[in-house]
C-alpha cells in the first residue's frame, strides 16, 4: 500500500525540473520548433480583437480613416474593406490552427519519445538492481513507477510546460495590448482579479487534497487486485469471495468519493471564474459605455476589450489546473529519480578478470553473511567442491541453503570471508560473466509469456533447433512437446498457466541443459512434483550432472543419496559433511533427518490386515 507516498511535495523544484528537462535535450530541435510555434500562436491571439477594432472604427462606425501604413492595403470602400478584414481574420484563424497543431504534435511526440527513454532507463536500472533492492520494494510500487508516475511526467512534458508558457505569454501580450488601448478599461477588467485569485487558491487546495486521495485509492485498488487475483485459488478454496468483494467495495468506494470531491471542486470553480469574468466584463461595459458616450473612447476599442477579456480569463483557468499537474509531476519525478538513484552495489570491478576455464574447484572460505545488520544467516562456512563433483546441501528450513547459492551467483556479497572459483575471488569477475557459467533450476519454475521454445532459449541466439530437441529429449520432455498442437511453438500464458508443476519443472531442466552450463545448481528442484515426475526428473538429473560440477539443494534425501559429497547446514553453520553412508554412521543431524523422512514414508504405507488363525 502506497498511501504515504502520495503526499505531494513542492509545486516546483528547480533541481528536479532541470533533470527532467534533460530528457528533452536529444529532441531540442523539435522542442525549439514547438516553442517558435507557441510564440507565434500567442502573438496571433492578440491580432483577432485588433482586426475587430479596425472593422468597427474604420468601417462600421467610422471615426477615423486607415492610417498611412494601412491605407495602401485596405480599401476605402466599407464593403471591400470589411471583406479584406474578414479575409485577414480567416488567415489568422487558419494560421492559429496550423501553429496549434504543429505545437501540439511536436510536443506530444517529443514527450512520448522522452518518456520512452525514461521507461527504458528505469527498466535497465531494474535489471541491474541488487536482489536486496527487491527484498525491500514491493512489485506493485515498482510497476507504479514505470507506468503511473511516468504518465504524470508525460502530461507535463507533452503539454503542461508548453501550455503554461503559452498561457503566461498570452496573458502578458493581452495585458500589454489592453494597456496600450485603454489603461482605464484595463483596470476595470482587473478589478475582480483579487476575487479570482482567492477562488483559485481555494480550488487548488480542494483539488490537491482530492488528487492525493484519488492516487492513494488507486494504489490500494492496484495492490488489492494484484494480491487477490494472484491468490484467487485460495480465495475460492476457503469461500472468501464475499469477504473479498466487501473489502474491494470499501476501497472502490473511497476512490469514488475522492473523485466526487474533485468533481465538486471543478463543478464550482469554472462557473465561479466564469461569473467573475462576466462581472468584470459588465464593469468594462458600464465604464467603457460611459466613455464611448462621452467621446473619450471608440466603440471598436470597447468591442476589442470584450474579446480580450475572454482571452484573458481562459488562461487563468488553465493555469490553475496546470499548477496541480505541475505539482503531481514534481512528486512523480522525485519518486522516479529516487528509484534511478538507488545505488547498485553488485557491480563489476574496474578491471574484471576472466572466469577461469577448464576444470576448476569452487571454494567457500570462512563465509559470514547477514541480510540485516548482524543477524547472521551463515556463520564461518568453509568447504570445497572439486571439479566434476556433485555436492548436495541439506538442512532444516532457514539453515541457509539457498543463501549459499545466492552468494555463489553474487546476488549478494559476503560480509566476511570469500568465495573463489579456480582460486579467484568471485568479486573480481563481471557478475554477468560469472552467472553465465551457471545453470539454475529453482523450486518454483518461472515461465514467461511466449512459446515453449522461447522459454527454453530465453533469448540466447546460439541455441539451435537441434539443441532444443536434444535438451527436451534428455529431460524426458520431448514426448509431451510432440503431443502439443504446435510443438515447440506452442504459446504459453503468463507464468506457464495451463502446464502442470511437473511440466513446468521439466521445461526448466531443458532450459538449463540447452544452455550447456559449466556448473549446475538445483534448488529444491523436485520438492513440488509428484512421485512419477520425480522419477523422470531423477533420470534427467543424471544426464544434467554428468561431467559437470553440480550443487543440489533438497529436502528429500532420496534424491541426493548418490551425491559425491553431502553438506549438512544447521542454524547457519556447516555441522557435518561426508557421503551418505558416512553421515548415517555418524548418527548426527543427517541421521535424524533421514530417520524422520523414513518414518514419514513408513506412515504412508497401507497397513496389512491381520491374519486370523
Amino acid at each position: 500500500m502506497e498511501v504515504d507516498e502520495e503526499v505531494l511535495g513542492k509545486a516546483y523544484d528547480g533541481r528536479l525540473m532541470r533533470r527532467l528537462l534533460s530528457y528533452l535535450r536529444p529532441y531540442r530541435g523539435a522542442v525549439a520548433l514547438a516553442l517558435v510555434s507557441m510564440l507565434a500562436l500567442s502573438g496571433l491571439q492578440v491580432i483577432g480583437p485588433l482586426l475587430t477594432k479596425v472593422a468597427v472604427d474604420w468601417y462600421l462606425v467610422p471615426v477615423s480613416k486607415p492610417p498611412a501604413p494601412w491605407d495602401a492595403w485596405l480599401s476605402h470602400d466599407p464593403r471591400l474593406g470589411l471583406a479584406q478584414i474578414a479575409l485577414l481574420y480567416l488567415l489568422v484563424i487558419a494560421a492559429t490552427f496550423a501553429l496549434g497543431f504543429a505545437e501540439a504534435y511536436l510536443m506530444q511526440w517529443t514527450g512520448q519519445r522522452a518518456m520512452y527513454d525514461l521507461r527504458r532507463q528505469l527498466m535497465e536500472h531494474l535489471h541491474r538492481a541488487d536482489l536486496a533492492f527487491y527484498d525491500r520494494n514491493p512489485v506493485g510500487r515498482l510497476v507504479t513507477r514505470v507506468t503511473t508516475d511516468v504518465d504524470a511526467l508525460n502530461e507535463l512534458l507533452a503539454s503542461g510546460l508548453v501550455t503554461i508558457l503559452g498561457d503566461l505569454l498570452s496573458l502578458s501580450l493581452v495585458l500589454v495590448v489592453m494597456l496600450r488601448l485603454s489603461p482605464g478599461l484595463t483596470l476595470a477588467l482587473l478589478a475582480v482579479m483579487p476575487l479570482i485569485v482567492g477562488v483559485t487558491l481555494l480550488f487548488r487546495r480542494r483539488v490537491m487534497a482530492s488528487y492525493r486521495r484519488i492516487r492513494a485509492a488507486i494504489a490500494r485498488i492496484n495492490a488489492y487486485l494484484q494480491e487477490h487475483i494472484t491468490g484467487m485459488t485460495v480465495v475460492q478454496l476457503f469461500n472468501r469471495e464475499a469477504r473479498s468483494l466487501e473489502r474491494f467495495r470499501e476501497i472502490n468506494r473511497d476512490h469514488m468519493l475522492a473523485y466526487k470531491d474533485a468533481i465538486t471542486a471543478y463543478g464550482w470553480f469554472y462557473p465561479a471564474v466564469e461569473f467573475l469574468a462576466v462581472l468584470s466584463l459588465a464593469l468594462v461595459l458600464a465604464y467603457g459605455g460611459f466613455r464611448v458616450h462621452s467621446g473619450d473612447l471608440t466603440l471598436g476599442v470597447l468591442v476589442a476589450f470584450f474579446q480580450y477579456g475572454m482571452r484573458f480569463f481562459r488562461p487563468i483557468q488553465d493555469l490553475s489546473e496546470k499548477y496541480n499537474l505541475l505539482q503531481a509531476a514534481m512528486a512523480a519525478s522525485e519518486r522516479i529519480f529516487a528509484l534511478l538513484d538507488t545505488p547498485v552495489t553488485i557491480r563489476p570491478p574496474a578491471s574484471p578478470r576472466p572466469v577461469p576455464q577448464g576444470p576448476v574447484p569452487i571454494e567457500f572460505d570462512g563465509v559470514w553473511f547477514a541480510y540485516n545488520d548482524e543477524e547472521w544467516v551463515l556463520r564461518d562456512v568453509s568447504f570445497r567442491i572439486e571439479p566434476g563433483q556433485t555436492v548436495a546441501i541439506v538442512g532444516h528450513t532457514g539453515a541457509g541453503k539457498t543463501t549459499l547459492v545466492s552468494l555463489l551467483l553474487r546476488f549478494y556479497d559476503v560480509q566476511r570471508g570469500a568465495i573463489r572459483i579456480g582460486g579467484v575471488d568471485i568479486r573480481e569477475f563481471d557478475p554477468r560473466e560469472l552467472r553465465r557459467q551457471f545453470g539454475v533450476v529453482l523450486q518454483d519454475p518461472h515461465l514467461f509469456s511466449g512459446t515453449i521454445a522461447d522459454n527454453i532459449r530465453l533469448g540466447t541466439p546460439t541455441i539451435t533447433e537441434e539443441d532444443l530437441l536434444r535438451a527436451a529429449e534428455q529431460v524426458n520432455l520431448l514426448d509431451f512437446i510432440n503431443s502439443l498442437p504446435e510443438g515447440f511453438a506452442q504459446p504459453l500464458r503468463e507464468r506457464g498457466d495451463g502446464l502442470s508443476t511437473g511440466q513446468k519443472q521439466l521445461v526448466s531442466f531443458a532450459r538449463a541443459l540447452a544452455h550447456n552450463p559449466r556448473f549446475l545448481i538445483l534448488d529444491e528442484a523436485t520438492s513440488s512434483v509428484d512421485t512419477e515426475t520425480e522419477y523422470r526428473v531423477r533420470e534427467a538429473l543424471a544426464r544434467l550432472t554428468e561431467g559437470r560440477t553440480s550443487i543440489i539443494i533438497a529436502h528429500r534425501l532420496s534424491t541426493i543419496q548418490r551425491a559425491d559429497w553431502i553438506l549438512v547446514l544447521h542454524k547457519g553453520r556447516l555441522r557435518e559433511q561426508g557421503t551418505h553412508q558416512q553421515l548415517l554412521a555418524q548418527r548426527g543431524i543427517y541421521w535424524r533427518l533421514y530417520l524422520l523422512q523414513y518414518k514419514e514414508q513408513e506412515s504412508r504405507l497401507p497397513v496389512a490386515p491381520e491374519r486370523r488363525s
